[in-house]
């Protein structure tokens, strides 16, 4: 009979670095197991609630819908808004990366070069914020990224970021825009509509979405524009296999 040798809990003969060597590499397993279970998990179920959601002052309003029934205008508007390589990337667009770099480093106003993949993985298993825990989040964000980019694939990544991406104060997920700012479902939002809610995704709290003015509405009306030619050159045909 096989038996499967575990390594005995350090005792007080074991030096402190191998104690705290122990703990950690503890640690790391179980992190690893929670956190590909659960990936594995919400490939098949909906996102019950994120943390940005639970620490939102203003509570939050959400309605999980299936893609079936979100207009594809919505999917082509968020490519077209938030990340034209969604379905030529494997969830990292170099290019857009190396810009934001060189971008930050001309300006104090810190801006990414984040792709739709990145965005699911922060916000559903991770938090927001500035301040030192950005670079801890970025790495755990990279680590998620890679992982629902290879369990969940593109057509449930673009699913999970448009339930629970924030389009309002306290307003998450495009069902819950859609019916908020439109009176209607979001299986039947206008190119201009779901440019509109698009444009204001980088900044749903100070963007309005209804009678936008200024760079917004600028901005949704080149959206508009562009998803055209998203559903023209298929570059949405990853979510549509």
């Amino acid at each position: 009979m096989m038996r499967f040798l575990t390594p005995s809990r350090p005792s007080s003969k074991h030096g402190l670095a191998y104690r705290i060597g122990w703990w950690i590499g503890r640690l790391i397993i179980a992190f690893l197991v929670v956190s590909i279970s659960l990936t594995v998990l919400y490939k098949f179920v909906p996102v019950p609630v994120t943390v940005t959601m639970v620490l939102d002052p203003n509570g939050f309003d959400k309605d999980w819908q299936p893609i079936s029934r979100i207009d594809r205008t919505m999917v082509d508007a968020v490519i077209a808004g938030e990340d034209a390589k969604f379905c030529s990337h494997r969830g990292f667009d170099q290019e857009a990366i190396e810009k934001a770099i060189q971008r930050n480093a001309r300006s104090s106003r810190l801006r990414g070069g984040s792709t739709i993949s990145q965005q699911t993985a922060k916000n559903v298993f991770l938090w927001q914020g500035a301040g030192w825990t950005r670079y801890l989040r970025k790495g755990l964000e990279a680590w998620y990224t890679v992982l629902i980019e290879n369990i969940w694939g593109k057509r449930r990544i673009m699913e999970v970021y448009l339930n629970v991406a924030e389009t309002g104060v306290g307003t998450y997920g495009v069902e819950a825009g859609s019916q908020r700012y439109f009176k209607h479902s979001a299986a039947r939002l206008s190119q201009v509509e779901a440019a509109r809610i698009a444009a204001a995704l980088p900044a749903p709290k100070s963007r309005e979405v209804v009678s936008p003015g200024g760079f917004t509405r600028r901005h949704g009306n080149a959206i508009a524009s562009r998803s055209s030619a998203i559903r023209n050159d298929a570059a949405d045909a990853c979510v549509y296999r």
